[in-house]
Protein backbone atom coordinates (compact mmCIF):
# COMPACT_ATOMS: atom_id res chain seq x y z
CA UNK A 1 0.00 0.00 0.00
CA UNK A 2 2.70 2.65 1.02
CA UNK A 3 4.61 1.61 -2.29
CA UNK A 4 1.23 2.58 -4.39
CA UNK A 5 1.07 5.77 -2.65
CA UNK A 6 4.88 6.46 -3.03
CA UNK A 7 4.38 5.69 -7.10
CA UNK A 8 1.35 7.91 -6.93
CA UNK A 9 3.43 10.76 -5.69
CA UNK A 10 6.44 10.57 -7.78
CA UNK A 11 3.72 10.22 -10.82
CA UNK A 12 2.05 13.61 -9.80
CA UNK A 13 5.36 15.10 -8.70
CA UNK A 14 6.84 14.43 -11.98
CA UNK A 15 3.89 15.63 -13.90
CA UNK A 16 4.65 18.94 -11.85
CA UNK A 17 8.44 18.95 -12.37
CA UNK A 18 7.64 18.50 -16.82
CA UNK A 19 5.00 21.11 -16.42
CA UNK A 20 7.34 23.82 -15.13
CA UNK A 21 10.16 22.68 -17.71
CA UNK A 22 8.05 22.83 -20.44
CA UNK A 23 6.50 26.23 -19.20
CA UNK A 24 9.85 27.48 -19.20
CA UNK A 25 10.79 25.62 -22.87
CA UNK A 26 7.83 27.75 -24.10
CA UNK A 27 9.36 31.05 -23.37
CA UNK A 28 12.79 30.09 -24.62
CA UNK A 29 11.10 28.58 -27.65
CA UNK A 30 8.87 32.24 -28.21
CA UNK A 31 11.93 34.11 -27.67
CA UNK A 32 13.88 32.15 -30.51
CA UNK A 33 11.03 32.28 -32.64
CA UNK A 34 11.12 36.24 -32.46
CA UNK A 35 14.50 36.47 -32.99
CA UNK A 36 14.68 34.44 -36.25
CA UNK A 37 11.58 36.01 -37.58
CA UNK A 38 13.46 39.04 -37.35
CA UNK A 39 16.79 37.66 -38.73
CA UNK A 40 15.07 36.12 -41.57
CA UNK A 41 13.18 39.07 -42.64
CA UNK A 42 16.26 41.24 -42.37
CA UNK A 43 18.47 38.96 -44.44
CA UNK A 44 17.84 41.17 -47.65
CA UNK A 45 18.66 44.36 -46.63
CA UNK A 46 21.96 42.94 -44.38
CA UNK A 47 22.62 40.70 -47.54
CA UNK A 48 23.26 43.96 -49.65
CA UNK A 49 25.20 45.84 -47.39
CA UNK A 50 26.22 44.43 -43.77
CA UNK A 51 27.29 47.72 -43.12
CA UNK A 52 24.85 50.10 -44.59
CA UNK A 53 22.16 50.03 -41.74
CA UNK A 54 24.90 51.76 -39.28
CA UNK A 55 25.06 55.04 -42.49
CA UNK A 56 23.99 58.24 -41.29
CA UNK A 57 21.66 58.63 -44.20
CA UNK A 58 18.21 57.12 -44.98
CA UNK A 59 16.80 58.11 -48.29
CA UNK A 60 14.71 55.48 -49.59
CA UNK A 61 14.29 56.61 -53.42
CA UNK A 62 17.89 56.17 -53.62
CA UNK A 63 18.10 52.80 -51.55
CA UNK A 64 20.32 53.95 -48.94
CA UNK A 65 19.30 53.35 -45.09
CA UNK A 66 21.56 54.38 -42.38
CA UNK A 67 20.01 53.91 -39.26
CA UNK A 68 22.62 55.34 -36.97
CA UNK A 69 20.63 58.55 -36.25
CA UNK A 70 17.92 55.99 -34.71
CA UNK A 71 20.36 53.94 -32.83
CA UNK A 72 21.75 56.70 -30.94
CA UNK A 73 18.40 58.64 -30.56
CA UNK A 74 17.40 55.57 -28.88
CA UNK A 75 20.17 55.39 -26.45
CA UNK A 76 20.49 58.85 -25.75
CA UNK A 77 16.91 59.82 -24.99
CA UNK A 78 16.37 56.65 -22.83
CA UNK A 79 19.92 57.49 -20.98
CA UNK A 80 18.99 60.74 -20.68
CA UNK A 81 15.63 59.65 -19.14
CA UNK A 82 16.67 57.17 -16.23
CA UNK A 83 19.47 59.46 -15.26
CA UNK A 84 16.51 62.19 -14.75
CA UNK A 85 14.25 59.38 -13.41
CA UNK A 86 16.91 57.91 -10.45
CA UNK A 87 16.79 60.69 -8.32
CA UNK A 88 13.66 61.60 -8.32
CA UNK A 89 11.95 57.69 -7.95
CA UNK A 90 14.42 56.76 -4.94
CA UNK A 91 13.93 60.68 -3.37
CA UNK A 92 10.02 59.16 -3.67
CA UNK A 93 10.77 55.98 -1.86
CA UNK A 94 12.78 57.40 0.56
CA UNK A 95 9.84 59.93 1.35
CA UNK A 96 7.47 56.81 1.28
CA UNK A 97 9.30 54.73 3.52
CA UNK A 98 10.87 57.06 5.96
CA UNK A 99 9.12 60.39 6.39
CA UNK A 100 5.34 60.58 4.91
CA UNK A 101 2.57 60.07 7.41
CA UNK A 102 0.46 57.35 6.87
CA UNK A 103 -2.46 58.88 4.99
CA UNK A 104 -0.17 60.65 2.89
CA UNK A 105 1.33 57.20 1.95
CA UNK A 106 -2.08 55.79 1.33
CA UNK A 107 -2.74 58.41 -1.38
CA UNK A 108 0.83 58.49 -2.88
CA UNK A 109 0.81 54.80 -3.57
CA UNK A 110 -2.71 54.83 -5.44
CA UNK A 111 -0.69 57.72 -7.68
CA UNK A 112 2.31 55.60 -8.13
CA UNK A 113 0.00 52.85 -9.46
CA UNK A 114 -1.94 55.30 -11.50
CA UNK A 115 0.72 56.84 -13.07
CA UNK A 116 2.25 53.13 -14.26
CA UNK A 117 -1.19 52.29 -16.06
CA UNK A 118 -1.57 55.28 -17.96
CA UNK A 119 -1.54 54.41 -21.57
CA UNK A 120 1.62 56.00 -23.49
CA UNK A 121 -0.54 57.59 -26.43
CA UNK A 122 -1.97 59.74 -23.05
CA UNK A 123 1.39 60.61 -22.12
CA UNK A 124 1.92 61.67 -26.16
CA UNK A 125 -1.15 63.67 -26.03
CA UNK A 126 0.43 65.43 -22.59
CA UNK A 127 4.08 66.00 -23.82
CA UNK A 128 2.53 67.35 -27.40
CA UNK A 129 0.10 69.95 -26.05
CA UNK A 130 1.33 70.54 -22.32
CA UNK A 131 4.83 69.92 -21.89
CA UNK A 132 6.38 71.28 -25.15
CA UNK A 133 5.08 74.83 -25.01
CA UNK A 134 6.56 74.94 -21.48
CA UNK A 135 9.58 73.25 -22.20
CA UNK A 136 10.43 75.45 -25.21
CA UNK A 137 9.62 78.76 -23.42
CA UNK A 138 11.03 77.73 -19.85
CA UNK A 139 13.82 75.89 -20.38
CA UNK A 140 14.54 75.71 -23.79
CA UNK A 141 14.95 79.24 -24.82
CA UNK A 142 16.59 80.27 -21.60
CA UNK A 143 19.23 77.63 -21.85
CA UNK A 144 19.78 78.41 -25.80
CA UNK A 145 20.16 82.05 -25.08
CA UNK A 146 22.68 81.99 -21.80
CA UNK A 147 25.02 78.78 -22.40
CA UNK A 148 23.74 77.97 -26.57
CA UNK A 149 27.68 78.04 -27.25
CA UNK A 150 27.87 74.94 -25.93
CA UNK A 151 27.07 72.66 -28.88
CA UNK A 152 24.52 69.88 -26.81
CA UNK A 153 22.83 72.87 -26.03
CA UNK A 154 22.54 75.06 -29.07
CA UNK A 155 19.92 76.57 -30.54
CA UNK A 156 17.31 76.72 -31.93
CA UNK A 157 14.50 75.71 -29.47
CA UNK A 158 12.65 73.75 -30.54
CA UNK A 159 9.32 72.31 -28.87
CA UNK A 160 9.36 69.14 -29.90
CA UNK A 161 13.05 67.48 -29.50
CA UNK A 162 15.40 64.75 -28.25
CA UNK A 163 15.17 66.26 -24.58
CA UNK A 164 11.35 66.64 -25.02
CA UNK A 165 11.03 62.71 -25.87
CA UNK A 166 13.78 62.11 -22.62
CA UNK A 167 11.29 64.07 -20.07
CA UNK A 168 8.16 62.55 -21.36
CA UNK A 169 9.94 59.21 -21.28
CA UNK A 170 11.37 60.05 -17.45
CA UNK A 171 8.02 60.71 -16.55
CA UNK A 172 6.99 56.88 -17.60
CA UNK A 173 9.64 54.94 -16.23
CA UNK A 174 9.26 56.77 -12.56
CA UNK A 175 6.29 55.05 -11.53
CA UNK A 176 8.54 51.73 -12.25
CA UNK A 177 11.37 52.40 -10.31
CA UNK A 178 9.51 54.10 -7.67
CA UNK A 179 7.15 51.14 -7.15
CA UNK A 180 9.76 48.49 -7.01
CA UNK A 181 12.87 50.81 -4.48
CA UNK A 182 9.41 51.28 -2.23
CA UNK A 183 9.25 47.65 -1.57
CA UNK A 184 12.76 46.61 -1.60
CA UNK A 185 13.51 49.77 0.90
CA UNK A 186 10.30 48.21 3.16
CA UNK A 187 11.54 45.02 3.03
CA UNK A 188 14.98 46.32 5.04
CA UNK A 189 15.22 43.77 8.12
CA UNK A 190 14.34 45.66 11.45
CA UNK A 191 16.81 44.14 13.08
CA UNK A 192 18.98 46.30 11.10
CA UNK A 193 17.31 49.28 11.23
CA UNK A 194 16.71 48.65 15.02
CA UNK A 195 20.33 48.53 15.65
CA UNK A 196 21.48 51.76 13.96
CA UNK A 197 18.81 53.55 15.62
CA UNK A 198 19.81 52.42 19.15
CA UNK A 199 23.56 53.48 18.17
CA UNK A 200 22.14 56.96 17.74
CA UNK A 201 22.03 56.77 14.19
CA UNK A 202 19.45 59.64 12.08
CA UNK A 203 16.88 58.33 9.78
CA UNK A 204 18.76 59.79 6.96
CA UNK A 205 21.97 57.82 8.24
CA UNK A 206 20.05 54.50 8.87
CA UNK A 207 18.93 54.97 4.79
CA UNK A 208 22.38 55.50 3.86
CA UNK A 209 24.00 52.86 5.81
CA UNK A 210 21.26 50.22 5.74
CA UNK A 211 18.26 50.38 3.89
CA UNK A 212 20.27 51.54 0.66
CA UNK A 213 23.42 48.91 0.62
CA UNK A 214 20.21 46.19 1.55
CA UNK A 215 18.36 47.33 -1.29
CA UNK A 216 21.04 48.34 -3.82
CA UNK A 217 21.01 45.10 -6.15
CA UNK A 218 16.77 44.99 -6.25
CA UNK A 219 17.21 48.80 -6.93
CA UNK A 220 19.62 48.49 -9.99
CA UNK A 221 17.12 45.54 -11.29
CA UNK A 222 14.51 48.26 -11.44
CA UNK A 223 16.34 50.74 -12.99
CA UNK A 224 17.07 48.17 -15.61
CA UNK A 225 13.78 47.33 -15.93
CA UNK A 226 12.70 50.88 -16.25
CA UNK A 227 15.52 51.35 -19.03
CA UNK A 228 14.30 48.46 -20.73
CA UNK A 229 10.66 50.48 -20.96
CA UNK A 230 12.76 53.62 -22.29
CA UNK A 231 14.02 51.99 -24.97
CA UNK A 232 11.45 49.98 -26.68
CA UNK A 233 8.68 52.71 -26.20
CA UNK A 234 6.97 54.03 -29.42
CA UNK A 235 3.90 56.21 -29.21
CA UNK A 236 4.64 58.59 -26.92
CA UNK A 237 8.29 59.16 -28.30
CA UNK A 238 6.87 59.10 -31.61
CA UNK A 239 4.27 61.98 -31.14
CA UNK A 240 7.02 64.28 -29.09
CA UNK A 241 10.49 63.45 -30.70
CA UNK A 242 9.89 65.37 -33.75
CA UNK A 243 11.03 62.33 -36.09
CA UNK A 244 13.67 63.82 -38.05
CA UNK A 245 16.45 61.61 -38.99
CA UNK A 246 18.99 63.98 -38.84
CA UNK A 247 20.52 63.96 -35.25
CA UNK A 248 23.00 63.86 -34.20
CA UNK A 249 25.11 64.70 -37.16
CA UNK A 250 23.50 68.07 -38.51
CA UNK A 251 23.33 69.02 -35.27
CA UNK A 252 24.28 67.71 -31.74
CA UNK A 253 21.96 69.43 -29.63
CA UNK A 254 19.10 67.77 -27.27
CA UNK A 255 16.70 70.80 -28.31
CA UNK A 256 17.05 69.66 -31.92
CA UNK A 257 14.48 67.09 -33.10
CA UNK A 258 15.55 63.07 -33.24
CA UNK A 259 14.05 59.80 -34.02
CA UNK A 260 14.16 57.05 -32.50
CA UNK A 261 14.11 52.64 -33.44
CA UNK A 262 10.97 52.91 -32.72
CA UNK A 263 9.32 56.15 -34.02
CA UNK A 264 11.10 55.16 -37.43
CA UNK A 265 9.58 51.59 -37.46
CA UNK A 266 6.34 53.21 -36.87
CA UNK A 267 6.43 55.90 -38.86
CA UNK A 268 7.22 53.99 -42.24
CA UNK A 269 6.67 50.52 -41.51
CA UNK A 270 3.04 50.71 -42.90
CA UNK A 271 3.79 52.41 -45.78
CA UNK A 272 6.81 50.46 -47.10
CA UNK A 273 6.88 48.94 -50.21
CA UNK A 274 10.40 48.49 -51.09
CA UNK A 275 11.43 44.73 -49.85
CA UNK A 276 14.52 46.36 -49.10
CA UNK A 277 13.19 49.36 -47.30
CA UNK A 278 10.88 46.75 -45.50
CA UNK A 279 13.93 44.93 -44.78
CA UNK A 280 15.91 47.64 -43.32
CA UNK A 281 13.06 48.46 -40.59
CA UNK A 282 12.82 44.97 -39.79
CA UNK A 283 17.00 45.29 -38.77
CA UNK A 284 16.10 47.92 -37.14
CA UNK A 285 13.88 46.17 -34.65
CA UNK A 286 16.73 43.56 -34.49
CA UNK A 287 19.41 45.90 -33.35
CA UNK A 288 16.82 47.14 -30.45
CA UNK A 289 16.52 43.23 -29.69
CA UNK A 290 20.16 43.14 -29.36
CA UNK A 291 20.45 45.81 -27.43
CA UNK A 292 18.02 44.83 -25.04
CA UNK A 293 19.61 41.72 -24.98
CA UNK A 294 23.66 43.21 -24.14
CA UNK A 295 21.85 45.54 -21.37
CA UNK A 296 19.98 43.11 -19.59
CA UNK A 297 22.84 40.42 -19.68
CA UNK A 298 25.54 43.43 -18.02
CA UNK A 299 22.85 44.79 -15.94
CA UNK A 300 22.83 41.01 -14.25
CA UNK A 301 26.47 40.93 -14.40
CA UNK A 302 26.99 43.96 -12.22
CA UNK A 303 23.99 43.29 -10.04
CA UNK A 304 25.29 39.87 -9.12
CA UNK A 305 28.89 41.62 -7.99
CA UNK A 306 26.81 44.50 -6.44
CA UNK A 307 25.13 41.08 -4.39
CA UNK A 308 28.19 39.57 -3.71
CA UNK A 309 29.95 42.98 -2.44
CA UNK A 310 26.92 43.96 -0.59
CA UNK A 311 26.82 40.40 1.28
CA UNK A 312 23.18 39.95 0.89
CA UNK A 313 23.56 37.24 -1.77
Amino acid sequence: MSKNKKSTFFDKDSAFKYLVVGSSLVVVIFFAMIFMMLLVRSYPAMANDPLMIFGSNWDVAAGIFGGAPAILGTLVSSAIAVLFAIPISLAVAIFFTEYAPRRIRTGLSVLIDMLATIPSVIFGIWGLWIIAPLVKTHIQEPIVSSIGFIPIFSGPAYGLSLFLASLVLTFMIVPIISSLSISLLSSTPVELREAMISLGATRWEVVKHVALPFSKPGIFAAIILALGRALGETMAVTMVIGNSFVWPFSSPSIFSPASTITSKIASELYEAIDVLHVSSLIELGLILLVITLVINSIARLIATRVSKRSGYT
